[in-house]
């Protein structure tokens, strides 16, 4: 607290916050039509917070720090809570963390120590479900924390929450029952109800979360019923008839009385224990079927936690750790548009610079011409864009409570901007392409892809010196830059004669890459390491597979269909059959590698790899499984017999757990190989299949 007292400029700027956060309040819980992220109203709040800690006499009795938030509305009827349904106070530091154990400390009785668990901070909408003798009886929002709006008949239709809580052996349910939880849209239903909102040809919904809070308030539960929300409940609010000593005995009880509960909630020992998970809780967010944006870490001892008390609307036995923001809003200012190596046209967002993630971004992907119609982007607006991880941003969507008909809509080019060439947009497709097979933005990025690391790998070809290649008439494709000699390239602007060398001595070794890796550089749709692999494998020779019919591909593992069909459409291009005839007589290898097979421990096993392993490379683990007889795929299904999961692993995990598919981490996998005895010799591990 400080004795001095407040500037003038820290009076003006107190008012100026106060009439902010009244303003999105209103916005966000009566108009359904936030203009900022959950973040910045954070931001905003805590800065408020932080003025009013130091000058108490900027609190005044209006500001938004001296109540709880509030969703009602008049539309419904109201019911008051059994008990406050308070909110919490946040971290965003392992410091504050720290500090906050070490307030409830001195709280409590010297040498006391505390449990934890830690729960996902679910980002969905508070509901409150009341029980009698295990029916369902009543469902009401949080409203204000002490009132909130009844929604039993829309509740009702969520399938995840118990009409009749069972009978458990010879255990009755309590007498009564209210519990809090969380209704929110799985990533996958939420993209399936926007899926049916393309086919309706209505636009998409924006923001899951307040998609939830707009669902459960239909005042018909007809169309609630038609929307898939599930529900998660982590909370005993009221009850007659139990007693529990932790909260998680309290999670199992919910869980035993037939709770969704939440989702991979942990207990620890200590805080040290907690604060070790958080940053694998915050990798793995996005790989989530649900919506977070941080965990939940509660005393675990309810005694403990009751005996610590409230302050203000915050309990103190409970806080929210809050990852960084993943979402901001600023201003679209123009559309530029790149042309990919296919030819595909992507619109892309240039914004006001907003610090997002931990970066500053002002450049976001808008996908393509389709969905930002379909979003209704214009440029101009004020949007929501969305940084997951490290992919490239993308903008999620317009604020058009923000709009003031000055923006203008977003159509797409009629030409290529790069070679001038009319657009064309296939049937059934959603993007345009530039059909010009020597349009130089299109050569440039397929030359760039095909010495890239996970390609071709030449050292000393990067972009600028590709871009420099190509604007010098040195090469026109790809195959080209076998054909390079130093006494050329001596008179380019940067090329000296070390840099020469070195740059002719890395083509020459390109030339002996194995045959999937030629595969997959030269940029078939489709055809990624591991589908470049199997063909390999399967036909031994770039003749055979360019021989091939579609009939014949199918019958490799992983290629269906729709793969099948984009190989051969790929070797029937004139284009394309000169550049692997010019990739030819430049000596690069078109010959698959015929691998010895050191044993057949893996015989008849298939497996996926995800993540990155501590000593393989993708490529390394996968000619590991091959030589054991195993087989390497690219997704996860019930036939796969082991994923095997590095660091930072992906979705294709969480799916291996769902299938209760076992998961092997390198060392497992080396151990798995090395259990049986050599295989004959053999000098291959397959003939060719084709």
């Amino acid at each position: 607290m400080n004795s001095s007292l407040p500037s003038p400029a820290q009076i003006a700027r107190a008012a100026e916050l106060r009439a902010l956060l009244h303003d999105y309040s209103h916005r966000y819980y009566v108009l359904s039509a936030p203009v900022v992220t959950d973040a910045e109203y954070d931001a905003l709040y805590h800065e408020l917070r932080a003025l009013e800690e130091a000058y108490p006499a900027l609190a005044t009795p209006d500001s938004p720090t001296q109540r709880s938030g509030s969703d009602l509305s008049e539309d419904f009827p109201k019911a008051r809570h059994p008990a406050p349904i308070l909110s919490l106070a946040n971290a965003y530091t392992e410091d504050e963390l720290r500090a906050w154990e070490e307030r409830n400390l001195k709280l409590l009785p010297a040498g006391a120590e505390l449990a934890y668990t830690l729960e996902p901070k679910l980002d969905g909408l508070t509901v409150v479900l009341t029980y009698e003798n295990g029916v369902l009886t009543q469902a009401a929002t949080r409203g204000n924390g002490e009132i909130g709006d009844v929604v039993t008949p829309n509740i009702r239709t969520v399938r995840s929450v118990p009409l009749r809580i069972p009978v458990r052996g010879h255990r009755p349910p309590p007498e009564r029952l209210v519990v809090r939880g969380e209704v929110l849209f799985l990533k996958h239903d939420f993209e399936r109800l926007n899926q049916r909102q393309r086919e309706a040809g209505e636009a998409l919904y924006v923001n899951a979360r307040n998609t939830a809070s707009g669902t459960l308030k239909q005042k018909d539960s007809r169309i609630t019923a038609s929307r898939p929300l599930t529900a998660y409940v982590y909370a005993v609010v009221d009850s007659r008839g139990i007693t529990l000593d932790t909260q998680w005995e309290m999670l199992e009880y919910l869980r035993d009385m037939g709770f969704l509960i939440a989702p991979d909630a942990a207990r620890y020992p200590t805080l040290s224990g907690v604060i070790q998970q958080i940053p694998t809780w915050e990798n793995r967010r996005h790989q989530l079927d649900y919506e977070i944006d941080g965990v939940v870490v509660k005393v675990d001892d309810l005694a403990a936690a009751a005996e610590l008390g409230v302050v203000g609307k915050d309990p103190r036995g409970a806080i929210a750790f809050k990852f960084a923001a993943q979402e901001a809003t600023t201003r679209l200012l123009d559309v530029v548009i790149s042309v990919g190596r296919t030819g595909r046209v992507v619109p892309s967002a240039r914004l006001e610079p907003v610090f997002l993630g931990g970066v500053t971004v002002s450049n976001a992907t808008l996908h393509n011409f389709a969905l930002t119609k379909a979003l209704d982007i214009r440029v101009g607006d004020v949007v929501v864009v969305k940084r997951a991880g490290d992919v490239i941003p993308n903008v999620v969507g317009p604020v058009t409570a923000a709009r003031d008909g000055s923006e203008r809509p977003i159509e797409p080019p009629e030409r290529c901007p790069f070679c001038g060439t009319p657009l064309v947009q296939p049937e059934g497709a959603v993007d345009y392409f530039c059909p010009n097979e020597h349009c130089p933005e299109r050569v440039f990025r397929q030359v760039d892809f095909f010495v890239s690391r996970g390609a071709m790998d030449i050292e000393g070809l990067g972009g600028q010196t590709v871009k420099q290649l190509i604007d010098s008439g040195m090469i026109q494709d790809e195959a080209d830059i076998f054909t390079l000699t130093a006494a050329p390239l001596l008179e380019l602007e940067g090329f000296a004669e070390k840099k020469v060398t070195a740059l002719l001595a890395s083509i020459e070794a390109a030339k002996a890459r194995p045959l999937e890796i030629v595969l997959t550089s030269l940029g078939i749709d489709g055809v990624g390491s591991t589908v470049a692999a199997a063909l390999a494998n399967a036909s031994g020779s770039i003749d055979a597979l360019e021989a091939a019919t579609a009939e014949q591909l199918t019958q490799v593992e992983g290629v269906g269909d729709v793969l099948a069909g984009n190989v051969v459409a790929w070797f029937a291009n004139p284009h394309h059959r000169l550049i692997v005839e010019k990739l030819r007589r430049a000596g690069v290898n078109m010959i698959a590698e015929r691998r010895a097979a050191v044993s057949d421990s893996l015989a008849g096993l298939t497996f996926v790899l995800t993540g990155t392993l501590p000593t393989l490379s993708r490529e390394g683990a996968a000619a590991l499984i091959e030589a054991h007889g195993g087989k390497v795929t690219g997704s996860v299904s019930k036939k796969t017999s082991y994923v095997v999961v590095g660091d930072s692993p992906g979705s294709k995990a969480d799916k291996a757990r769902e299938l209760n598919i076992p998961i092997l981490d390198e060392a497992s996998l080396h151990a798995l190989a090395d259990s049986a005895s050599p295989a004959p010799v053999s000098d291959s591990v397959q003939p060719p299949l084709l």
